[in-house]
């Protein structure tokens, strides 16, 4: 009997055919928006059904000026939350991973083509790590036909109740008024540039880059440190808060599927429609070149941790969002044209953020509270070291780390994975980009005894030719954010940063 009952109350991904984008409201007078979604069986009733909220403007500190009375949303608004309504869906349909995807609204060839691309491309890694084929036999459709109230209710899945709870307590909405559509902050012609920041060195690359022009940051969910390290710095911040349903957590532990999401597309929409709000006409993001490369290649399929960071899906949701949402809103990255070596260059002189930074995912599972952690075991800890260390001394990077991991023996086959055929599922740099950082270590008295450096020197060799270094450090022009002065702007901050003596 008990193990009937263990048994009925597993949830089985194969019983979901048709994960279904439903529908969402909006309130002005709190500026917080609920997306729903559904599982559906056979039947194509709603199995599961999900709400996630957003708060726009949640809390303090937010631009007093920025955010005005008002109770009309701009029509471009609800374009890009009808585009984020979609792209948050992958965080829902993963727990099933079903064939069928079904958009309960007309959807236009070029949002399914998007659509295709998170809900494939994006879904690689999730794919791998659940023992799904690559590229993920996904449909994805659109369709005028809605799901009755009553079939979105909750039903008996397995003895236990899913029904669509309410989230009442999750996110608390402040006083947050809309921006009527086409207001911008006074002095500013065209509106302020938004950066989405997350508290990595990158970020505050941009966001220094960008002083000139009086940049609004955005964060969704930030840690407390990234709050402080921008009032510190004077910087205006729009917060978002954006809560996923709970269920999820009781479906994972049920026997759901999960696994790694394209946050950055979701994270980009959040921004375009915040952009929308407070009349900005031009999203930054704070993306290097080096996203673009694929993690590993599975069966003949590039699979890329960062794909949702890659030039060929800023570029396609750029073009979606000047066609769907506003022709006259810019959406990239200011930092596209450069390596994760020459950002590192640039972050090396900015010590007022030495301290006040973190990329280590242990910082963000964790309450961080306090100062940022770093783990100092992880392929992003050993990434931010490799990067800075050819622009600090070795104590410098010590410090910031809180330890020396070149002087860690048991460390060598973690930055040796970092130019391997098959990089770590992370957020790091081009495999050759690491290699020439490991050989350039390995050319200076300070660094090329350390054990990491000396185990791994000739390796890294094999991989590198004379001025790899000074290339690495060259932009790529072409790929500059499409703003004049924007680009000028990050080019005078990155580009002209000291590189140090070989």
């Amino acid at each position: 009997m008990t193990g009937a009952m263990r048994d009925a109350s597993r949830f089985d991904p194969g019983s979901i055919e048709t994960f279904r984008v439903t529908d969402w409201d909006f309130d002005p007078g709190t500026s917080s928006l609920r997306l729903r979604y559904a599982l559906c069986g056979p039947d194509k009733r709603a199995r599961i059904s999900f709400e996630e909220q957003v708060v726009f403007g949640a809390e303090e500190p937010r631009p007093a000026e920025t955010w005005r009375t008002g109770s009309e949303v701009p029509p471009a608004f609800e374009r890009a939350v009808e585009l984020l309504h979609l792209a948050s869906g992958v965080s829902y349909y993963k727990a099933a991973a079903p064939r069928l995807v079904v958009v309960e609204r007309p959807v236009a060839a070029e949002e399914l083509a998007v659509a295709r691309l998170l809900y494939d491309d994006g879904l690689r890694e999730f794919a791998v790590a659940n023992g799904l084929e690559v590229p993920l036999d996904v449909e994805i459709r659109g369709t005028d036909v809605e799901l009755r109230g009553t079939e979105l209710g909750g039903t008996e899945l397995g003895g236990t109740q899913l029904g669509g709870t309410e989230l009442g307590g999750t996110v608390t909405g402040a006083d947050a008024d809309v921006l009527p559509a086409g207001t911008s902050r006074p002095g500013a012609p065209g509106g302020r540039v938004l950066v989405p920041v997350g508290g990595g060195k990158d970020s505050f690359v941009l966001a220094e880059a960008l002083r000139p022009l009086d940049p609004l940051l955005f964060a969704v969910n930030p840690k407390p440190f990234v709050v402080e390290a921008a009032r510190e710095a004077g910087f205006d911040l729009i917060v978002v808060r954006r809560a996923l349903d709970p269920q999820l957590v009781d479906l994972n532990r049920r026997g759901a599927r999960n696994g790694h999401v394209p946050i950055t597309a979701i994270v980009s929409l959040l921004a375009v429609a915040t952009a929308t709000l407070v009349g900005s006409d031009r999203v930054v993001l704070a993306v290097e070149r080096s996203a673009s490369e694929e993690t590993a290649v599975v069966d003949g399929v590039p699979v890329n941790h960062q794909f949702s960071k890659s030039l060929v899906f800023e570029r396609a949701l750029a073009d979606l969002v000047a066609h769907r949402v506003d022709p006259s809103l810019r959406y990239g990255s200011g930092l596209r044209p450069y390596s994760e070596l020459a950002i590192a260059r640039a972050f090396a002189g900015m010590d007022r953020y030495h301290h006040h930074f973190v990329s280590c995912n242990a910082a963000y599972r964790l309450d961080a509270a306090g100062p940022p952690a770093w783990c100092g075991d992880c392929p992003k800890c050993r990434f931010v070291a490799l990067a800075l260390a050819p622009f600090l001394g070795r104590e410098a990077v010590a410090d910031i780390m809180g330890r020396d991991l070149f002087a860690e023996r048991e460390q060598v086959d973690g930055f040796a994975a970092l130019f391997d055929a098959e990089k770590p599922y992370e957020c790091v740099g081009e495999r050759h980009e690491s290699a020439v950082a490991l050989v350039t270590l390995a050319d200076r008295p300070e660094w090329r005894d350390a054990p990491v450096v000396a185990a791994l020197a000739g390796r890294a060799r094999a991989l590198v030719t004379p001025g790899d270094f000074e290339r690495v450090l060259a932009p790529e022009p072409q790929l500059a954010y499409p703003d004049a002065a924007v680009a000028a702007t990050v080019a005078a901050v990155v580009e002209r940063a000291p590189v140090p003596p070989r």
